[in-house]
């Protein structure tokens, strides 16, 4: 009897009910939100805040995203992040084949001092002054590079780069390649790096986004508003527009507005700050699942 002909039992009927019906709640859960901050944002700034949006948009309109925009910070925020990311993922990823290919050879003396060292770095840190002090030191303070070269490597990202090569690249194909008379940085560039697309997307994907979102040390580095992130120039303005208490002992109507459109634009910002990786996201994904659970085996 083939499988197709096996009937369902009851417990069958009832798993397959409840295992659905958990299924879709999780996905009204996680798709819920997306859409009513979506909503939100093109909704009139009275009904967000009075709380009358649910699901579509009431009273259509783009003043959120006009008042956004109308700030002159809000490209070159943009153009900033998009190096920021950019040049910092390349960095990134780089330096993390660098010390992740080494580090799976059988072969490297010390490898496991060295990893210990890696290790101890994610433990213990020296905190915000010191690492201000050392960005001072170098010259990097109020430059693009003090959010790029302080964070070049990530400890964590390197562990799963070497745990992919050392369970995807077999050392018989070291030693065949050597064989044929291939040195370690030819194996690397023409064996290594193309069989490790997937790891290679997803630290890649790891490393953008943190990078898209930084602002934390944009705000501690960099002086020149010109500098600053999009993530540092979209918190500036919802910042801008809080109420002061003052107005509230003046024009009342105009407190309300601007209360109203700091709601509106809380949604606004969101959208804005995600789209880009929203987009992105797709082109990786096919990767990402593959990756994520070959490189996080134990090596």
């Amino acid at each position: 009897m083939s499988e197709s002909n096996i009937p369902d039992t009851g417990r069958d009927r009832l798993f397959s009910v409840i295992n659905y019906a958990v299924l879709i709640l999780f996905t009204v859960t996680v798709l819920y939100p997306l859409v009513y901050i979506v909503s939100a944002s093109f909704s009139d700034a009275s009904a967000v805040a009075q709380g009358r949006v649910w699901l579509w948009p009431v009273g259509f309109t783009l003043d959120g995203y006009d008042a956004v925009f109308k700030n002159r910070l809000i490209w070159s925020g943009f153009r900033n992040s998009i190096f920021y990311t950019v040049a910092g993922t390349l960095i990134n990823v780089v330096m993390t084949l660098l010390a992740a290919y080494p580090l799976a050879r059988r072969d490297l003396f010390g490898k496991n001092v060295l990893m210990f060292l890696f290790v101890f770095t994610t433990m213990f840190s020296g905190g915000l002054i010191p690492s201000y002090l050392i960005v001072k030191d170098l010259g990097m303070l109020s430059s693009v590079w003090s959010l790029i070269i302080p964070g070049a490597l990530g400890v964590w990202n390197m562990i799963i780069t070497r745990t992919y090569f050392q369970t995807t690249i077999p050392t018989e194909l070291l030693e065949a390649a050597q064989l044929d008379g291939c040195n370690d940085f030819q194996f690397v560039r023409k064996i290594v790096i193309p069989l490790s697309g997937p790891i290679i997307a997803v630290i890649s994907l790891y490393y953008a986004v943190s990078h898209w979102n930084q602002y934390f040390n944009a705000m501690i580095y960099l002086k020149s508003p010109n500098l600053y992130p999009l993530q540092l120039v979209l918190r500036q303005i919802l910042v801008q527009n809080q109420v002061d208490a003052s107005m509230l002992g003046g024009d009342v109507l105009e407190a309300a507005r601007r209360e109203n459109l700091r709601e509106l634009l809380k949604y606004s910002l969101i959208v804005i700050a995600t789209f880009p990786l929203l987009v992105v996201y797709p082109f990786v994904q096919k990767h990402f699942v593959k990756g994520v659970m070959i490189g996080s085996l134990k090596g």
